[in-house]
């Protein structure tokens, strides 16, 4: 549907062979509120206008936590996705630093979905990003996304509107792309109270556990948290197989 561009870029760097252990010992209580302190002032702080959560990548502005970022990365690298899909662009950052990762690798592109077209002017251009304008439900834009995956390995990432509705309405779209052992992440499962802005209302971690309530095809990945520090808890959903 959408054709990747037949520019080879040759991998300067071989990748290695370090694998995190798969996870640590579980925390205590008086641990987990530490951290979930810690995430709480973190988070809000970006509120009052600390540039926590704002962080750039080649110069282009993305909202992540940098520690998710470097999962992302991991990911990439250990699971080589032919295919990234991220619903919610935003700025490009995000974009730009996992397909910078597939540049490093020699393989993989990214497909970001975002219905706010205002921001396009400022959004990174690399040969590896196709940027999607529209829902990310609109059937027609599915279509085309189904057809680009095709039979590759896909990671899936969603990060756009956040209510619980319409998480869930992306969780039953966008997770049959996902194979056995590769990873759909859902972002920002931290809001509505778990553990920070609790009157944010149902949100994505509600969707989430709708959706592992109807499937057992996927299972949320603790190894994935080792950092402590994470905007997605329990949002690292393995498939299983």
């Amino acid at each position: 549907m959408w054709p990747f561009s037949s520019k080879k870029t040759p991998s300067p760097f071989k990748v290695g062979p370090f694998k995190p252990a798969p996870k640590g010992p579980p925390l205590g209580d008086e641990d987990r509120q530490i951290v979930d302190r810690f995430h709480d002032l973190y988070y809000r702080r970006w509120f009052q206008g600390g540039q926590t959560i704002s962080i750039g990548w080649l110069g282009h502005e993305t909202l992540k936590c940098p520690m998710d970022l470097w999962l992302y990365q991991e990911l990439i690298v250990s699971r080589r996705p032919d295919v990234i899909v991220e619903t919610g662009t935003r700025f490009g950052g995000s974009a730009l630093f996992m397909a910078s990762v597939c540049d490093q690798m020699g393989h993989g592109r990214v497909l970001s979905v975002d219905i706010d077209e205002s921001l396009v002017s400022i959004r990174p251009v690399h040969d590896r990003i196709t940027y999607l304008n529209g829902s990310s439900l609109d059937e027609k834009l599915l279509a085309g996304i189904r057809e680009t995956v095709g039979d590759g390995r896909c990671l899936v990432i969603l990060d756009s509107d956040h209510s619980r509705d319409h998480v869930l309405a992306e969780l039953r779209a966008y997770s049959p792309l996902v194979k056995p052992g590769d990873y759909l992440i859902v972002e920002d499962t931290n809001v509505n109270g778990h553990p920070t802005l609790p009157d944010f209302g149902p949100g994505p971690m509600e969707a989430l556990e709708a959706f592992l309530a109807e499937t057992e095809d996927f299972v949320s990945d603790p190894a994935c948290e080792r950092f402590l520090m994470t905007l997605n808890p329990k949002g690292y959903l393995k498939r299983r197989g």
